[in-house]
């Protein structure tokens, strides 16, 4: 991940915040199989692209920590299965969710309306206060510079003026517009990003933009409480641990190590 790309309202430092500054967020990806779920969260995670990556079973466990003004925000994501045979088992992992990132393919047009449904089960069935984002993946996949540049970093215009050819025509044809998302986002009350896991576009912002939203003093609040209960008592809230036993897929073994990246 670039360390040094900065964005408002965050920092980049290489020391983590006291306990005490630290707001463990419990984040939930949702979308169709083969969106980009598990490419856009390796890509925030390990700054890593794997072509033809095997589907994810049952769900994925990862954890990326960064800063936001004098917080040290833990994201513990929680990176599902798009096939339908799993969607059952997916209130288990919104369940106490703070955040959720809803994917499509911006190629696809199916996986715009399969994104849709999951937004209305979040806003019917998850926490109330939930932040969500919206995420239209692969633009990668389409010549049209207009609809991504909406990450106007140095970075992001090297990205889009290497790799985008316009003298290849396109193998993929978009089917989503940016103009009909956008404004479905805004209806829906939701954060709106399109992005590409695989040349880095937009990634870092979508984690950042819901790290901003969240009411981070609230939920850290609300956590200094439950450990203070904890210590004085004993006891264990069970609903608040994670769902880490529901784990059918693999784990990363980027732990609790801060990359430093700028959330």
């Amino acid at each position: 991940m670039n360390s040094n790309r900065n964005t408002p309202g965050s920092t980049t430092g290489s020391a983590i915040q006291p306990e005490s500054k630290t707001v463990q967020i419990k984040l939930v990806l949702l979308g169709e199989a083969a969106v980009g779920k598990s490419s856009l969260v390796l890509r925030f995670v390990n700054d890593d692209f794997q072509n033809n990556k095997e589907p994810t079973i049952g769900a994925a466990f990862l954890t990326q920590k960064c800063i936001v003004g004098d917080k040290t925000i833990k994201f513990e994501i929680w990176d599902t299965a798009g096939q339908e045979r799993f969607h059952s088992l997916a209130p288990m992992y919104y369940r106490n969710a703070q955040a959720a990132i809803v994917v499509y393919d911006v190629t696809r047009r199916s996986s715009l309306d399969k994104a849709k449904s999951w937004v209305k089960e979040l806003q019917r069935q998850a926490s109330t206060n939930i932040v969500i984002a919206f995420v239209g993946n692969k633009v990668d996949l389409v010549n049209s510079e207009a609809s991504i540049l909406q990450d106007t970093s140095e970075d992001s215009q090297n990205i889009i003026s290497e790799d985008d050819d316009e003298s290849e025509p396109s193998k993929f044809h978009r089917e989503v517009s940016y103009e009909e998302a956008e404004a479905y986002s805004k209806e829906a009350g939701l954060i709106f990003f399109e992005t590409s896991a695989k040349n880095n576009l937009n990634v870092e912002l979508v984690f950042n933009e819901v790290a901003k939203t969240l009411p981070l003093d609230q939920i850290l609040a609300n956590q200094q409480v439950l450990r203070g209960n904890q210590m004085n008592t004993g006891s264990v809230n069970v609903s608040n641990l994670s769902d880490s036993n529901f784990l059918f897929g693999r784990q990363s073994n980027n732990g609790d190590s801060n990359s430093g990246c700028a959330c």
